[in-house]
């Protein structure tokens, strides 16, 4: 099992996740964050901390986001590790009203 960064991620960019990781398994580009499942250790930490509720449990998936899985695995693999909270993206604030939080 593992945890996924879903679309709510994308044009935000909050980075708090990644300064709660233990083991630094989050990956950035410019637009959001990915989760390399073979890193992440399940230990949940970023859920709490992420302010558009964008990462989610694989099991608690629904349906239509179980693209979500793949599409981290794969992309994680081509974007650097994030080990520091970076600045969220000028678009953040407008993104998290538009998703209602």
């Amino acid at each position: 099992m593992t945890h996924v960064v879903t679309d709510n991620c994308r044009h935000c960019r909050f980075t708090d996740c990644v300064a709660t990781c233990p083991v630094a398994c989050f990956h950035v580009n410019d637009v959001r964050v990915y989760i390399d499942p073979a890193v992440c250790i399940d230990c949940g930490a970023c859920i709490p901390a992420c302010p558009v509720h964008a990462i989610v449990e694989e099991f608690d998936l629904s349906p239509e986001q179980q693209h979500w899985i793949e599409i981290n695995a794969r992309e994680s693999g081509r974007y650097p590790t994030a080990r520091a909270k970076l600045p969220p993206l000028e678009t953040a604030a407008e993104r998290r009203r538009q998703l209602g939080y």
